[in-house]
């Protein structure tokens, strides 16, 4: 049925403006009622931060900012949800327009800036559904005009310890002036060791919930190499790589969209954030797990992320040009592969990450 309807509805909302089709699919939705996903294949199960999830791929962070379509998500087969970016207070984001579709490079630009309904609102509707299970993650950022940021993770921590399975910490977002500077050393150690504290005060109540950093692809290999050491040495649980790049490839057909201000995803991002995951895996050294993101649209990709370094991966661009039939696609793609090669998941993670960081494989190698 799903199918039927994303075949009518994607031509039109193709047509609109890329917020507003946005905003329509979730409302769709969060309207929506889908049956419980099949059980997946046992060979996707995947044990990481240590959690069992049911297959690799989840939903990326920016596709369900206010935690209103988790069930539909988790119904169409992702294996978990990232809700978010949720900050403290209720902020309306930049300025219209700020979503751009470049439909040729199966690309997306955003500049939104936190848009976000905050903690009290995400936090009562996520409780409504907290007896349906499903892995839920809530991806945490801060304020525009906060003046103590770190302070508005902690927050975060609080305000979710009962509801989410896991955390992100974002600090890689690309739209909110200043954010990126807390993935420098001092900051990122302070913001680390605050948010750790955070967590570890409130596990008597509601379990230890494990902690992630999604980072920039955009990255010197030296800042990675501080990032990971921070990491390392503060016992974070895992790395997100990678959030959106202000880079814009060369390669890039739609001039006239390429030159707005934000964050780029989609296909053009696939190479530069790959490169960064396998650089991460080497340095980690299988201390802590990895969620690879970015540029992800075919079992081909998803694929070459798990075996640059990737445990779990995410998407959300993709779905903007592909629809929910790629999650299906995925999984039984990666099954396929398994199959054929004889291999768990697990195996596959990092197989390649020397070839991927050293660049001698692309994505056009993949297609």
């Amino acid at each position: 049925m799903i199918g039927i309807l994303d075949a009518l509805a994607r031509p039109l909302l193709l047509k609109l403006d890329p917020e507003t089709a946005h905003r329509l699919t979730i409302t769709a939705l969060s309207h929506l009622p889908l049956p419980p996903a099949r059980p997946d294949d046992p060979r996707l199960a995947v044990c990481a931060f240590g959690l069992g999830f049911p297959n690799p791929l989840g939903l990326a962070a920016g596709f369900d900012k206010n935690g209103e379509a988790v069930d539909a998500m988790l119904a169409l087969g992702f294996g978990f949800v990232e809700v978010g970016t949720v900050t403290p207070r209720p902020q309306p984001g930049n300025p219209r327009p700020r979503l751009f579709r470049l439909t040729e490079d199966r690309a997306v630009i955003n500049r939104f800036g936190f848009n976000s309904e905050g903690h009290a609102a995400v936090r009562d509707r996520l409780a409504r559904r907290q007896t349906r299970g499903g892995i839920v993650a809530i991806n945490l950022g801060a304020n525009k005009d906060s003046i103590d940021r770190a302070t508005d993770y902690v927050e975060g921590i609080k305000a979710f310890g009962a509801l989410a399975k896991f955390f992100v910490v974002n600090v890689s977002s690309p739209n909110t002036p200043g954010l990126r500077d807390l993935q420098q050393d001092q900051a990122l150690d302070d913001l680390i060791a605050r948010v750790l504290e955070a967590r570890d005060e409130i596990a008597s109540e509601c379990g230890r919930k494990p902690v992630i950093l999604k980072i920039a692809p955009d990255l010197s290999l030296d800042e990675l190499d501080a990032i990971i050491r921070i990491c390392r040495a503060r016992g974070i649980d895992g790395l997100g790589i990678s959030n959106t790049t202000i880079s814009r490839p060369p390669e890039l057909h739609d001039d006239r969209l390429a030159k707005e201000t934000g964050g780029l995803s989609g296909r053009p991002l696939f190479d530069l954030s790959t490169r960064m995951l396998a650089q991460a895996y080497l340095r980690v050294e299988r201390q802590f797990p990895l969620i690879g993101i970015g540029g992800i649209d075919s079992a081909a990709t998803a694929m070459a992320k798990i075996e640059s370094g990737a445990s779990l991966i995410e998407l959300y661009s993709a779905l903007v040009f592909k629809g929910p039939r790629l999650i299906t696609e995925i999984k039984s793609g990666l099954v396929a592969r398994l199959a054929k090669d004889g291999r768990q998941l697990a195996d596959a993670t990092g197989a390649t990450a020397g070839d991927w960081a050293a660049g001698k494989v692309r994505a056009i190698d993949l297609r």
